[in-house]
C-alpha cells in the first residue's frame, strides 16, 4: 500500500495541465470526497502497528504534494487568463496626461512671486462688495463723475451691492483691518458691463499693489515698478505718463519698452516701441482717513494692472477672448509652464 502512495505522490508532482477544467478534474481525483487520499485514509486501519507512522507520512506527504499543484497551477492559468484579456500586466502603464494650469494662472503666479520677493503679501477679499468699499472709501462719493468712468453690475434688489469693479476694494478692508506699515497685493476677479467689441467680457483679472509707511515717496514707487518690469519682461526700461485715478494723486500711466526688433513688435506698439502695461500713484490723503490712516504720518503708493493683459503680451497671444474659452487645443500649449 505504501509503494502506492508513493506511485500516487510521483504521478502528482509530474502533473501538469493547460486548463482550469483539467485541474479540476485532477483536484477531484485526489482531493475530492470519493478521491485518492479518502480511500487511503479509510485503509489506515488495516495497516500494520509497525508501519502506521510510515504509512501516515506517505499519505500526509500526497495530501500535501496534490493541495501544492492544485494552486499552483489555479495562479498559473489563472494568470494567464487575465493577461489575454488585458495584455501583458508587468508592462508600464499608459502615461497619465497631464493638465496644465491656465495661463492666467501662471501669470498671477509669477506676479505673485515677484512681489513676495520684496516683502508683498498677498490678500483677497469678497467678489460681491459694498458701495462704500468699491467706491466711497476710495474717494469716489455718490454721483461722483469718475464713477461714470467703470460700468457697473449693480444687484437690482440692493443698490448698494455690487460686483467689484476693481481689487482696490480688497485694499480697503486690508487698510481697515491692518496698520501700517502695509505692503500687499491683492490679485482677482474683477466685472464690468463692456459690451462694446467682440472682444470685451464682463469680468477679467487685475492685480493690485499698496504700500503704506512712513516717508514713501514716488521714487520709491517708481523703482519698485521697474523691478518688476524687470524681473518679469526682462526690460528695465519703463516711462511714467501723467494720467487720473480719483484714490491716487499724484497718478501715472506706466509703459515698458518692449522694443522694435519683430514684425510682432511693431504691431503691439503700434510702431512706438512702447506699450502700456498698469496705472499708478501716490495713495490720496482722503483714502487713507477713509481707512483711519493719519496721513499727516504716512504717505503711500499704489498701482494695477490687467493679468488677462500680462498674459498676452508674455505669451504673444494674439486674441483675449482664447483665455476665456476653454478650448483644449490653446490650453495644452502651457503644459510645459507651471
Amino acid at each position: 500500500m505504501i509503494e502506492k502512495i508513493k506511485d500516487s505522490i510521483q504521478e502528482v508532482e509530474a502533473f501538469d495541465a493547460s486548463t482550469l477544467e483539467k485541474v479540476e478534474t485532477f483536484r477531484i481525483k485526489y482531493l475530492g470526497k470519493k478521491g485518492l487520499l479518502n480511500t487511503y485514509f479509510a485503509e489506515f486501519k488495516n495497516v500494520p502497528s509497525e508501519e502506521k507512522k510510515e504509512f501516515g507520512q506517505a499519505v500526509n506527504h500526497l495530501k500535501q504534494a496534490a493541495q501544492d499543484k492544485v494552486n499552483t497551477l489555479k495562479e498559473k492559468l489563472n494568470t494567464q487568463d487575465e493577461s489575454s484579456v488585458y495584455g501583458d500586466l508587468t508592462r508600464p502603464g499608459e502615461p497619465i496626461n497631464l493638465g496644465a494650469r491656465h495661463p492666467i494662472s501662471q501669470v498671477k503666479n509669477q506676479i505673485i512671486e515677484i512681489f513676495s520677493r520684496i516683502g508683498f503679501n498677498v490678500s483677497e477679499g469678497p467678489e460681491i462688495e459694498d458701495d462704500w468699499h468699491n467706491f466711497t472709501a476710495l474717494n469716489l462719493p455718490e454721483h461722483h463723475p469718475a464713477r461714470d468712468m467703470q460700468d457697473t453690475f449693480f444687484i437690482q434688489t440692493n443698490p448698494d451691492v455690487l460686483l467689484r469693479t476693481h481689487t482696490s476694494s480688497v485694499q480697503v478692508r486690508y487698510m481697515e483691518n491692518n496698520k501700517p506699515p502695509i505692503r500687499t497685493i491683492s490679485p482677482g476677479r474683477v466685472y464690468r458691463n463692456e459690451a462694446i467689441s467682440a472682444r470685451s467680457h464682463c469680468f477679467f483679472h487685475q492685480v493690485e499693489g499698496l504700500y503704506i509707511d512712513k516717508d514713501v515717496s514716488f521714487a520709491d514707487l517708481k523703482q519698485t515698478l521697474q523691478y518688476f518690469t524687470e524681473a518679469l519682461f526682462g526690460k528695465s526700461k519703463i516711462r511714467l505718463r501723467p494720467s487720473y485715478f480719483p484714490f491716487t494723486e499724484p497718478s501715472a500711466e506706466v509703459d515698458v519698452y518692449w522694443g522694435l526688433e519683430t514684425e510682432t513688435d511693431y504691431k503691439m506698439t503700434k510702431g512706438t516701441g512702447w506699450l502700456e502695461i498698469m496705472g499708478c500713484g501716490m495713495v490720496d490723503p482722503n483714502v487713507l482717513e477713509n481707512c483711519d490712516i493719519d496721513p499727516k504720518e504716512y504717505t503711500g503708493f499704489a498701482f494695477g494692472m490687467g493679468i488677462d493683459r500680462i498674459a498676452l503680451l508674455l505669451h504673444q497671444i494674439s486674441d483675449i477672448r482664447l483665455l476665456s474659452e476653454n478650448d483644449i487645443r490653446f490650453l495644452k500649449q502651457f503644459k510645459s509652464v507651471l
